[in-house]
């Protein structure tokens, strides 16, 4: 069904990630490519000035460490990817990047403007170009 497949995945709900990836082996085409995606927040200068200097590195390590468990024995290419801003304009960014079909996205603690869906997952829908899977 899909050649390529990013999936964006939250690393503090790591169950979701797996859910996400499974699925996402489902819908992939034979030879098709799965970039797993975790966006980390930028720290605002005001804190970041009183934290480590090396607490960004750390962060990605543990990160890149997290993303190859999801992905270990996932039996399909899977390529991992972390980035670093605001997770909605980052994962789309990312699609565009690597010329994604299909974008693969948790939905979780929806706030009361955004009820049915959670915010980042709801600007992804709002600006992708591709189609948008949200998974409950």
């Amino acid at each position: 069904m899909y050649k390529h497949i990013v999936v964006a995945v939250d690393l503090s709900h790591g169950e979701a990630g797996k859910a996400l990836l499974a699925k996402a082996i489902q819908l992939l085409d034979e030879g098709g490519v799965i970039r797993l995606l975790h966006v980390l927040e930028d720290v605002p200068s005001y804190i970041a000035a009183e934290l480590p200097r090396d607490l960004n590195d750390r962060r990605q390590a543990e990160a890149k460490v997290e993303l190859g468990l999801i992905a270990a024995d996932a039996g399909v290419t899977v390529e991992s990817e972390i980035r670093t801003g605001a997770a909605a304009s980052q994962i789309l960014q990312c699609a565009e990047d690597c010329g994604a079909d299909l974008i693969m996205i948790a939905s979780h603690r929806p706030g009361l403007s955004d009820y049915f869906i959670g915010s980042t997952a709801a600007r992804v829908v709002r600006h992708a170009q591709c189609s948008v899977l949200i998974s409950r």
